[in-house]
């Protein structure tokens, strides 16, 4: 897996932060860069630490799985592709304007399950996870910034479109990975 390839994986990963973002936007009369940095520094922390997390956790049992570990990655990505899109079409998510560390904290938790799962497929494709997590981190950093700044402008029509799109990436990067080991 090459940067690029992390590269679009992040970009999958940030959407969910993004649409959160958008809503968090659409509550503020006026951004100010203190919301700005909050959604980006906790969304792309977050994005960054889960697939550490899950790097270790997929490092520990790999020499179990190395045959099959090709199989496990499509899958966990297909399945995180597909919960991406069913969220986005699934009920509207009322949002608050409250920026404070425990709603912040819950909202970045949430937003960043999927990475953690991501950085178990990346133990097992023997990737840098520093650079990953920190491709991933800073991507979700910028995305979700932007978010904020998108949702105080125009409303939440991107909302369940950014969803979608997060889920095709993931799918179709899962689809590469299982490709490119079966061809091999």
């Amino acid at each position: 897996m090459d940067i690029i390839q992390i590269a679009i994986i992040g970009l999958g990963l940030a959407m969910d932060a993004c649409a959160v973002s958008i809503g968090k936007g659409l509550t503020l009369r006026r951004v100010h860069l203190r919301h700005i940095l909050s959604v980006g520094l906790w969304f792309g922390g977050f994005q960054a630490l889960m697939p550490i997390i899950g790097y270790l956790l997929g490092r520990s049992f790999t020499e179990y799985v190395e045959s099959i570990d090709h199989w496990i990655a499509f899958g966990l990505l297909l399945l995180i592709g597909i919960n991406m899109i069913r969220e986005a079409f699934g009920e509207e998510e009322s949002h608050n304007s409250d920026f404070g560390f425990r709603t912040m904290l819950l909202m970045a938790i949430a937003t960043s399950i999927d990475a953690l799962a991501v950085g178990i497929s990346i133990a097992f494709m023997h990737v840098d996870i520093w650079m990953a997590a920190a491709v991933i981190g800073i991507i979700t950093m910028a995305i979700s910034s932007i978010g904020i700044l998108l949702g105080a402008k125009i409303g939440a029509k991107i909302g369940s479109k950014a969803g979608v799109l997060g889920g095709i990436i993931l799918i179709a990067i899962g689809v590469n990975i299982l490709i490119e080991h079966l061809a091999a």
